[in-house]
């Protein structure tokens, strides 16, 4: 189904794409690699589509969570060097050596299993080191066995890198500084084994921005290819250090239709829990949208959409497939029209943090869960 013949569509703006990147690759400067993260469609944005416009406006590399997304980008027809991030079940690591995917050694088990497979000869691997966040990744001890293992094996090995636990979330890094020296121990305590991995790497979109001696080799920008500031800390550290004007473009537009209006009169409820009620008569328009489709429960009488140009509130709550809206200000509202749930239209605007605002939660989660079954339209 493409977007002409759905009820809900998101749309993906190429230019704000291709700016967003440009913007990276400025960045990240002529002597790094420049990876954008496409993991989990694109953070919502539609993966394959997305993947294009980035290596087209500069990006070298490509970052994945799952060998899943690595194949489905291969079998899209891309060739430049794909990272997964994320632990490849036994049963799939034939085909992503196969298909040249770099794959993550972020535990012995995992390097185990890489070395232990016949095509591992030749691959190129990169290890993931525990620095402070206590998820995915070894520990510094770990690594000369699990480097060992697959050396000998006749794997080589790419990169080495970490992921930041707090560097988002506060105006205050003292803990990624212990992590950044940390990490520039591990590259130490290698070399002092005589591994020098040629490609460190620990730059996320908001170390990007922010801590320039966290570029290393490659720049991985997630959050910041689609947009959107990883928080409003990193904007406030940023503006501190006079970074903040760096241009980032929203690329997403999420729509959906009226697909029926009625009235309803004063006095009357509308939806479950009879959590709203008119106190005027009132145009209600029914969107078939809702928290199935990643349009969050908690923006029940709280949100605001947009239709002709002017804004339309939600009311009553937000039901698994449906959401209310009222459109008695909306002069010649009829059914058919575009709603923007997230996007701009005329001079109003709706981004993707007042939903998250609403909603509890963070601008990363609205455009992830945004209408995961629905197509993805790339316009201008």
């Amino acid at each position: 189904m493409d977007a002409h013949s759905a009820n809900t569509w998101i749309e993906v703006s190429a230019g704000a794409v291709a700016n967003n990147v440009a913007v990276f690759r400025g960045i990240a400067g002529p002597d790094r690699a420049l990876m954008a993260v496409v993991k989990s469609n694109a953070y919502g944005h539609g993966m394959l589509e997305v993947a294009g416009i980035a290596l087209g406006a500069g990006a070298d590399w490509l970052g994945v969570f799952s060998a899943g997304e690595g194949l489905a980008l291969r079998d899209g027809g891309v060739t430049a060097p794909i990272l997964v991030f994320g632990p490849v079940p036994e049963a799939a690591l034939d085909r992503a050596l196969e298909a040249g995917l770099r794959l993550t050694a972020a535990s012995p088990v995992a390097a185990a299993a890489i070395a232990a497979r016949p095509g591992v000869k030749g691959a190129r691997v990169h290890l993931k080191v525990e620095t402070g966040t206590n998820r995915q990744g070894m520990l510094a001890g770990e690594l000369p066995g699990a480097i060992r293992a697959l050396t000998s094996s006749g794997a080589l090995i790419e990169g080495v890198y970490t992921h930041f636990a707090d560097i988002e979330d506060t105006t205050e890094h003292a803990f990624a500084e212990k992590q950044k020296a940390r990490f520039r121990e591990v590259l130490d305590e290698l070399r002092a084994i005589g591994v020098d991995v040629p490609m460190p790497h620990t730059a996320c979109t908001a170390a990007a921005i922010l801590f320039p001696e966290t570029h290393h080799t490659l720049v991985r920008a997630g959050i910041g290819v689609y947009g959107l500031w990883p928080s409003k800390e990193t904007h406030v550290s940023a503006n501190a250090l006079g970074r903040s004007s760096i241009g980032l473009r929203p690329a997403m537009t999420w729509k959906t239709r009226i697909v029926q209006i009625k009235c309803v009169v004063a006095g009357d409820y509308v939806g479950y829990g009879r959590t709203f009620r008119a106190t005027r008569s009132t145009l209600l328009a029914v969107l078939p949208v809702g928290y199935a489709d990643g349009y969050d429960r908690g923006l029940s009488n709280a949100a605001r959409t947009i239709v002709r140009g002017v804004r339309a509130p939600v009311v009553g709550r937000v039901c698994m497939n449906m959401t209310m809206i009222d459109v008695s200000d909306v002069p010649g509202a009829t059914e058919g029209d575009e709603v923007v749930l997230l996007g701009s239209q005329g001079d109003e605007s709706v981004t993707a943090e007042d939903l998250a605002r609403l909603a509890g939660t963070i601008n990363y989660e609205i455009v992830t869960r945004a209408a995961p079954g629905s197509p993805r339209m790339v316009v201008p």
